[in-house]
């Protein structure tokens, strides 16, 4: 768990006094509440005191960010924390649960930052975590106070030092390309951040303008601008009105096109990219060249904010953008425009799952994974039959990704509404959710899901429909301990067809393979087994795919193992790692760690196979089981961690098997990967 460095492309100036009263805070409560007006820096001050390690956690205490500013489903909070802290929970517990089980007595820093627009949904998960979690603290920054027992509540000013705001402006002016040159320019800066109300944000938008005229100009700007109307029923604290205003005043400064760009891209939840922003910025005025130019005026304004190729508005300067658009009455056309581009994503993302595109493929879904749930709201509300292929598009993906319990969720609430829907798109969907069901552990729910999955796919005619209802079952016998009905059950399909013409090849008929590898290993057919998955792991190489190759990977290095190979055994458990880098998958990586530990372990690399069990320890946790997998597992884990502890000592092993239960996930799988010197503490 480590902190995001989310503004980190700009520098940090000021706040001393305010910086040394958080850390006191932070010492005194374990819940310390940042308050204050819109681009007042709340999010810039909690950063600045977890990089400055004024935090009263020890070095070893873990430390996770959850940004909350694109989260617009209340539901998914806690599964949006559980994601910050690395959790991929294969439990049908409650988020909240996992997450409270997750953290346990650990030392643990959590900031929750953004909480203003779910506030009631925030004190609740705050106090539960609290209660549950002695060793927990929690830093929030929100325009209001949780109002949680014991929260210490710091309301954090705009500058109060003339000299910092000054600083500050002098700082972004720099960076803009218009350094302050002397006096004159000091006594403008000084007027104007006072004009400003020295408000950390509207300097900062004030700074941005410097690509476009000069200091005096600027100086003699409409600070007055013509504000939007409130809305009656929300009162503004002053502050905040004085922040609309100064937002106000950038907004007028904008061409009529940039005005009009930035309300489009306001719609977008968080981070976008050159695609995403021409996909929902066309139309009307806004030819594609237009709104290029926009866009890079924006950013020169700095209203948008560039790092390296990808985009982002602040959280007030998103708000109010979307207040124009909503006196623009486009809300609905941006919002269907935006589900259609997604959609089509995710379409294109299923199709290209099984080949060269697979790695590329599961970076954009992860990159557009709030745009996904904003879509997938959506159109559960306008068109249930999209939203439910949008999410069973995805699903493989949001699995591998940690938000197998989104996945569900999303899949439940699209299959109530779309239940007459009989077509491909249903029975992805059954599979789909039969696949959450199954990795969640609630197996007979999954084994009819994919008895509905086979019987619509034979009624539509959907042969890869009951090649992934086949895939189903056979995964089901498989965690059930029968691997013989599992190799008879995928070869009653076409997929089990030989791979001599690996063009038609599809994904179903990919993944029947595979659950036919693992049954003919699981009943001791080895030779067989062998010669398959060789087979399918050399065609996954060729192609340049990770998911599938993986696991025929893990079954090579099982088999080798079984067959007295324990350094072939390495060889492949490390193969299978370096696949999972590409991809994430904790479940399967816990498989591969515990087949690696029991390789080391017969290879006679004691102290190595101690912290590959402990590693393995430390993503079963991660997905909410001690240990799973295969059945067959169980025992093999079980002699060779007796054995280890025979020939190290207990003490010794428990030492090594704790440093790595304890030790960053990613660097864990690196390790794992490419082999090395046990880490020392």
């Amino acid at each position: 768990m480590v902190w995001m460095m989310w503004d980190a492309e700009t520098s940090f100036v000021g706040r001393a006094a305010e910086l040394g009263l958080i850390a006191s805070a932070m010492g005194e409560s374990r819940l310390v509440t940042l308050s204050g007006a819109g681009g007042v820096g709340k999010t810039r001050l909690a950063q600045r005191i977890v990089s400055l390690d004024e935090a009263p956690a020890p070095g070893s205490a873990a430390v996770a960010r959850a940004d909350l500013s694109p989260l617009y489903n209340a539901h998914l909070l806690a599964a949006t924390v559980a994601d910050a802290l690395g959790l991929s929970d294969h439990t049908p517990r409650l988020p909240a649960d996992a997450v409270c089980a997750w953290i346990g007595d650990r030392r643990t820093l959590l900031v929750l930052d953004s909480c203003e627009h779910l506030p009631a949904e925030c004190r609740s998960l705050a106090g539960d975590l609290l209660t549950a979690c002695p060793n927990l603290s929690i830093l929030a920054t929100s325009r209001e106070p949780l109002r949680v027992r014991g929260e210490r509540v710091i309301e954090i000013e705009p500058f109060a030092s003339a000299a910092e705001a000054v600083a500050l402006f002098a700082d972004r002016a720099a960076a803009a390309g218009s350094p302050l040159k002397d006096d004159t320019d000091l006594h403008l800066a000084a007027s104007l951040c006072d004009q400003l109300q020295r408000l950390p944000l509207a300097l900062e938008l004030a700074a941005g303008q410097l690509r476009s005229m000069s200091l005096a100009e600027l100086c003699a700007g409409p600070y007055a601008a013509v504000d939007l109307p409130r809305a009656p029923e929300r009162r503004w604290p002053p502050r905040h009105a004085a922040l609309r205003t100064t937002i106000g005043w950038s907004h007028e400064l904008c061409t009529p096109q940039e005005r009009l760009l930035w309300a489009r891209l306001s719609y977008l939840p968080a981070s976008f990219d050159d695609e995403l922003a021409g996909q929902l910025a066309g139309g009307g005025p806004l030819s594609p060249g237009s709104a290029g130019w926009a866009l890079v005026s924006l950013c020169d304004k700095s209203v948008v904010i560039r790092k390296g190729g990808t985009y982002r508005m602040l959280d007030a300067v998103r708000e109010y953008g979307r207040m124009w658009l909503a006196e623009l009455g486009t809300e609905r056309e941006l919002a269907d425009r935006h589900a259609q581009y997604v959609l089509a994503q995710t379409r294109q993302a299923h199709r290209e799952w099984f080949g060269p595109a697979q790695r590329g493929w599961y970076r954009r879904i992860g990159f557009l994974h709030a745009d996904i749930r904003l879509a997938a709201d959506h159109l559960l509300a306008t068109d249930p039959a999209a939203a439910l292929e949008m999410i069973g598009n995805v699903t493989f993906f949001w699995v591998c990704s940690g938000y197998l319990y989104e996945a569900r969720q999303y899949l439940e609430k699209a299959t109530v509404p779309a239940v007459r829907v009989q077509n491909e798109t249903w029975v992805q969907g059954l599979w789909s959710l039969g696949l959450t069901l199954t990795l969640q552990g609630e197996q007979a729910a999954a084994r009819e899901m994919a008895a509905a999955c086979r019987r619509t796919a034979m009624a539509v005619l959907d042969t890869e429909g009951l090649g992934r209802a086949a895939y189903l079952d056979g995964l089901l016998h498989l965690l059930e301990g029968r691997p013989l009905a599992a190799v008879n059950g995928v070869e009653t399909t076409e997929a089990a067809a030989p791979l001599a013409r690996p063009e038609h090849l599809t994904a179903p008929a990919v993944l029947c393979r595979l659950v036919h590898v693992f049954g003919l290993t699981g009943s001791g057919r080895l030779d067989q087994a062998r010669h398959e998955a060789l087979e399918l792991r050399d065609l996954c190489a060729a192609l340049d795919e990770h998911w599938t190759r993986s696991y025929a990977e893990h079954q090579l290095a099982l088999i080798a193992f079984l067959t007295g190979r324990p350094h072939d055994a390495v060889r492949h458990a490390r193969a299978a790692l370096d696949a999972k880098q590409h991809i994430g998958d904790s479940f399967g990586v816990a498989m591969v760690m515990d087949l690696l530990a029991i390789a080391l372990a017969d290879a006679g690399e004691e102290p190595a196979a101690a912290y590959a069990f402990g590693a393995a320890a430390r993503f079963w946790e991660t997905v909410g089981h001690p240990q799973r997998g295969t059945p067959e597992m169980a025992a093999l884990r079980n002699e060779c961690e007796d054995r280890l502890v025979r020939r190290m000592g207990l003490r010794r092993y428990g030492q090594t098997f704790r440093r790595a239960a304890a030790s960053d996930a990613r660097s864990l799988v690196s390790w794992g990967a490419h082999g090395g010197p046990v880490p020392e503490e």
